[in-house]
């Protein structure tokens, strides 16, 4: 029979009490630790993490209802059910005003106390859930994956592979606004996991003297400021659950060789800590950013790079979703109707055309905050052309010699030769000349237009013997 990955702590100061305890819930959890000394439970409970703790109330000199009080001031929120020989209603009344979950008479009915435990422990997930639930409330964030574009069908369907095995690291690859912490939901939610917390945490949000702290939380007296006993890290709260590592890039190449450490062991030291913290949960990782030239760069780890990337998962960018644009669109037009209490039906053929057009640098998160403001100010029952006349246009008019102008969306082109060809030199020697236009002459915004180097580009415009010296460029 598989136990379940729970660390139970009991601290009671009869031996033979602790090991009937221990002989009962060894069987159906993972790990379980006694104490026969309340002090000693105390001094080493941050180093083990339990998820629950059976105590007694008499404990020799101490007593079980004032190590709890200091278990609460701690900053321990794990469910803690007391234990006691005598049936006294005061003391029950003050075990549960100080956070006790139950009230366990002595001698024990074991069959009483496994179903005692079994639910504090259900109920203790279900409050983080909701707690880390309740923070992603906060913010704005699309309910639901949506798109039948076969790019986007591809992303969710191996979503749904990498979901079912529950251990497996995941990258998750795409442009700012894509949907990457949403994909990360949606594969936890139909994990083996669903029912642990999700936790998030934005890598380049905070500083990076403070990023191993976020991580793996400390212990008093790591550094100025760190009264706390114990502080938990965003890995401790995500303990058999899922965590998201949003802009993984941002990490510094210190705390790189941390993680892959806990990604090998599933095991780390909190921050001033001297033992270790095993951990239970699956990470995923997203990006921007191109890890590979990264690593060529230096500036990520190659081993973690390899140890992330276990199963790849790319978001295309909006704008090559084709028909997704207006399914998600009108989907984030029924939200606000309900939030502002419109009654918008839908887009008119010239809106419809032009959000297809936009070339939506920020993706579902830009056409989420548009929709937002176009529903929040629209008085008719329609989206014009004219409702989104905000939006700037991204097109550039091109005259065809001989033929029509022609409307470039940005990242397109246009190129035209005789059928009996052009020379190389030619074509790239006008690519230039046209990116050196557009820049009026600089060269630095030029380089970058065209993905390279400044260095080269000069050597080109040498090469090539372009003229940038005078008003006319040639």
């Amino acid at each position: 029979m598989s136990k379940n990955n729970y660390t139970i702590v009991v601290i009671e100061d009869d031996p033979l009490v602790n090991q009937t305890v221990k002989g009962i819930l060894s069987s159906k959890y993972s790990k379980v630790v006694t104490f026969t000394d309340a002090n000693q439970a105390l001094d080493e409970l941050h180093m083990i993490s339990p998820d629950l703790i059976l105590l007694d109330i008499f404990l020799g000199h101490a007593n079980g209802l004032d190590i709890l009080e200091q278990l609460r001031k701690q900053g321990y929120s794990m469910p803690v059910i007391i234990m006691t020989a005598f049936s006294d209603i005061k003391m029950a009344v003050r075990a549960m005003r100080l956070g006790a979950e139950d009230f366990i008479v002595k001698p024990l009915d074991l069959e009483q106390l496994e179903v005692s435990v079994e639910r504090a422990l259900k109920n203790f997930d279900l409050r983080r859930q909701v707690d880390i639930l309740s923070e992603q409330l906060k913010k704005d964030q699309p309910s639901e994956i949506l798109g039948s574009s076969e790019a986007m069908l591809k992303a969710i369907e191996m979503a749904k592979i990498v979901a079912r095995a529950d251990d497996t690291t995941v990258l998750i690859l795409g442009e700012s606004g894509t949907g990457k912490e949403l994909m990360a939901r949606f594969i936890h939610e139909n994990s083996p996991r669903a029912k642990g917390p999700f936790v998030t945490i934005n890598c380049g949000a905070i500083p990076r003297e403070l990023a191993e702290n976020e991580l793996f939380g400390y212990e008093r007296g790591a550094f100025t400021g760190a009264t706390e006993k114990v502080k938990q890290g965003k890995f401790e709260q995500a303990h058999h659950g899922t965590i998201l590592l949003d802009e993984i890039a941002e990490l510094s190449l210190e705390l790189q060789v941390k993680l892959l450490r806990v990604l090998q062991e599933r095991q780390y030291y909190r921050l001033g800590g001297s033992k270790e913290i095993s951990v239970d949960v699956r990470v995923i990782a997203s990006t921007n950013k191109d890890l590979e030239k990264l690593v060529e760069e230096g500036s990520f780890r190659e081993d973690l790079y390899y140890r992330l990337n276990v199963a790849r998962i790319l978001l295309p960018p909006l704008r090559e979703r084709g028909g997704d644009i207006l399914k998600i669109a009108t989907a984030f037009v029924n939200e606000f109707n309900l939030k502002f209490g419109k009654n918008i039906k839908g887009f008119s053929p010239e809106a419809v055309e032009a959000i297809n057009n936009y070339h939506w640098k920020g993706n579902v998160r830009e056409l989420r905050n548009v929709i937002e403001r176009v529903v929040l100010l629209e008085s008719n029952d329609l989206i014009t052309k004219e409702s989104l006349s905000f939006l700037k246009s991204t097109t550039t008019s091109v005259q065809i010699p001989g033929k029509q102008t022609i409307e470039l969306a940005e990242g397109q082109h246009f190129l035209q030769i005789s059928k009996s060809g052009a020379p190389m030199g030619n074509v790239v020697r006008d690519l230039i000349i046209q990116t050196l236009k557009i820049t009026n002459g600089n060269q630095i915004k030029a380089a970058k237009i065209l993905g390279i180097s400044r260095a080269k580009l000069r050597y080109r415009i040498e090469q090539l013997g372009i003229n940038i010296t005078g008003k006319n460029i040639e």
